[in-house]
């Protein structure tokens, strides 16, 4: 997981076809987006008030279960479902889906290219079975603090262990400052 993407969310590129009058982004899209800078804030303020306290392996501990609690929360109230996901996942229930894995593969290939990730975000609006939906996601890049400590290369051993006994299918290790981890996903219905 990432923070430093937060920072950034200024810069926004928007694509899909969520447009509202005069190019602006419609308020769907800017409900999205509030949500997901709400949920990056509260976990980073609780990430790093854990870590501090008790050091990585309690991080370990916010993510897995504050973290499923404050997405739930960022979209209670305001209609949205909203969520971490990633090609690389360390809890099976982020597993992206399909729309997921093709803003994420197609954010990796625009950052690999230059793009920063910062002014990166996707919205689209789908139909699945006669209903129609805002899909919106927002790239989480992986930094070097307090990130890397559990999704880096150089595990401490009572981290490793602790990932291990939490999550025995665990992916989301071996990145590196500045790669993408993963994505914010929101998911509002428009019927």
């Amino acid at each position: 997981m990432t923070l430093k993407v937060l920072a950034m969310a200024g810069l926004i590129l928007i694509q899909g076809p969520s447009f509202g009058v005069a190019g602006e982004p419609s308020a769907d899209v800017a409900k999205a987006r509030a949500a997901v800078a709400g949920l990056g804030e509260s976990l980073k303020q609780q990430l790093m008030a854990a870590m501090g306290a008790g050091g990585p392996v309690a991080g370990i501990e916010v993510c897995r279960t504050a973290a499923p609690a404050l997405s739930q929360a960022a979209g209670e109230g305001v209609g949205l479902t909203v969520r971490r996901t990633a090609l690389k996942v360390r809890n099976p229930d982020n597993a992206p889906d399909d729309f997921e894995r093709r803003v994420l593969e197609d954010f990796a290939v625009k950052i690999a290219a230059g793009t920063p990730p910062g002014s990166l975000e996707h919205s689209e609006i789908v139909t699945r079975d006669g209903a129609r939906s805002l899909r919106f996601m927002k790239p989480v890049m992986m930094t070097e603090k307090p990130c890397a400590v559990c999704h880096g290369d150089a595990l401490a051993d009572d981290v490793r262990a602790k990932i291990s006994t939490l999550y025995p299918a665990d992916q989301a290790t071996g990145f590196n400052p500045g790669d993408l981890r993963g994505a914010f996903s929101v998911v509002q219905p428009l019927d």
